[in-house]
């Protein structure tokens, strides 16, 4: 367990961070890896397949991503104020309603599988394939959530490496399985979703077993799991309000690839290799936006406010360093991680990712600042405003994935999401600025 409330800031961030770094890199390594072993064994019609559906797989899963993160910083509150039965109460609750949210999500997901299929315009081509992956992906949400319950909670008691072990273990069975049920048992494209599902439910038990072992403060009883109104109150609101703000900008990339999958198989790919380096790209983003939401929620439990804002502008600064890395990187050694990733070199999908790649990567301090206010605003309890920012955002691709795209086609897409940022940042900044004044007050 760690105190976030406590010590040099700086140092108290980074010893957080890294830990999810790495795991994010592992995370992203897997992704790397499996676009990889599609394209290599199975070609390019298959990782379009793949592709034109890997929106809705981000979308689904980007919910309970959030969804988890909102439940887990209702546990880093009650940590930094020191209430060991509302941190077990939480947890819990988490992992109940975890399981319930995920089943009913999935029976959801499945039964509008056709109608999702026929919004994304999904190509006659492609359809097989796509149902053969995202059927899988969905049948095994549950373990994507639990695990991600499991590790969010960890992380909201400072204990950030353990989630890593874990994730470094999940990847790393995850390449193992893909290369075995691809390239050796030809499943096809349904063999990575069960690698991916497969070596999440190994994650789950040992994560599981895991947290009760090491800490007492989450070995929950059966009275635990019964619902008091007050505190599934809290979890329910922090945890649909951050799976909404994951899956509000999930969908607005979805709405973005119902235009994209009407441009043909070379820009369906260029624009997976392309989402996949922008994944990389962006990676620390996320990392110090996780990393605030547990800060913040602990800081706040705290009544540290003052940590607070040191702790964001330290996260700023930061990224601000990164970015300019990437600006480098995009204009000089983009073109060959493009064609590492999709094994693939042909020259217009090459060309067409580079573009993309370095357009976007111009605002990317917007998207930074995007990604750190609203966790940070998370963990302070703010549920409301990172919901309207994303909404924000997925209103701006929709009807630019309905005006601009058809008009100058990719181009649309390329100019979508600087257009949003400058929009959803605004909200954002505001909040954070009266939020703080608020706090400083009282």
């Amino acid at each position: 367990m760690k105190d976030l409330t406590k010590g040099k800031i700086l140092s108290v961030i980074l010893k957080f961070a890294l830990p999810v770094f790495i795991g994010n890199l592992f995370n992203l390594a897997y992704n790397l890896a499996d676009t990889r072993i599609i394209g290599s064994f199975l070609g390019s019609d298959s990782l379009a397949a793949v592709g034109s559906v890997s929106t809705l797989s981000d979308f689904i899963t980007g919910f309970v991503f959030g969804l988890s993160n909102g439940f887990a910083v209702l546990t880093a509150r009650f940590f930094g104020m020191k209430d060991e039965l509302s941190v077990r109460r939480s947890f819990a609750l988490s992992i109940e309603f975890g399981v319930i949210i995920s089943v009913i999500l999935s029976g959801a997901s499945l039964l509008g599988l056709p109608i999702i299929f026929r919004w994304l315009n999904v190509m006659d081509a492609h359809k097989t394939g796509a149902t053969e992956y995202i059927t899988v992906v969905i049948l095994g949400l549950v373990f994507a959530c639990l695990y991600n319950v499991l590790a969010s909670n960890l992380r909201a008691i400072g204990d950030a490496y353990t989630p890593l072990i874990f994730l470094i273990l999940s990847a790393s069975l995850n390449v193992g399985l893909d290369i075995l049920f691809v390239g050796v048992l030809k499943f096809g494209v349904r063999g990575a979703a069960f690698a991916t599902v497969i070596s999440q439910f190994i994650s789950v038990v040992l994560c599981f077993i895991y947290a009760l072992v090491r800490y007492p403060l989450f070995r929950f009883r059966f009275a635990d799991l019964k619902p008091g109104r007050e505190m599934s109150r809290m979890l329910l609101s922090g945890g649909f309000s951050m799976g909404l703000m994951s899956s509000l900008v999930a969908f607005g990339t979805l709405s973005l690839q119902t235009a994209i999958n009407k441009l043909g198989t070379n820009i369906i790919v260029a624009h997976t290799g392309a989402r996949k380096l922008t994944n990389l790209y962006m990676m620390p983003f996320s990392v110090f936006g996780t990393t605030m939401a547990t800060f913040s929620g602990q800081n706040f439990g705290a009544q540290r406010v003052d940590r607070i804002k040191k702790g964001l502008l330290t996260a700023v600064l930061i990224n601000a360093g990164w970015i300019v890395l990437v600006q480098i990187m995009s204009w000089t050694v983009c073109p060959y991680l493009i064609k590492a990733i999709t094994a693939v070199d042909v020259k217009e999908i090459v060309d067409t990712a580079v573009l993309y790649q370095r357009v976007d990567t111009s605002f990317y301090m917007i998207a930074a600042l995007i990604t750190l206010f609203r966790n940070t605003l998370q963990g302070m309890g703010d549920h409301i405003t990172p919901v309207i920012s994303s909404g924000l955002e997925l209103l701006g691709k929709v009807v630019i994935a309905f005006t601009l795209a058809p008009v100058i086609g990719y181009w649309g897409i390329i100019v979508a999401e600087p257009i949003v940022w400058a929009i959803m940042v605004i909200p954002l900044v505001i909040s954070m600025i009266l939020r703080i004044k608020r706090s400083e007050t009282k």
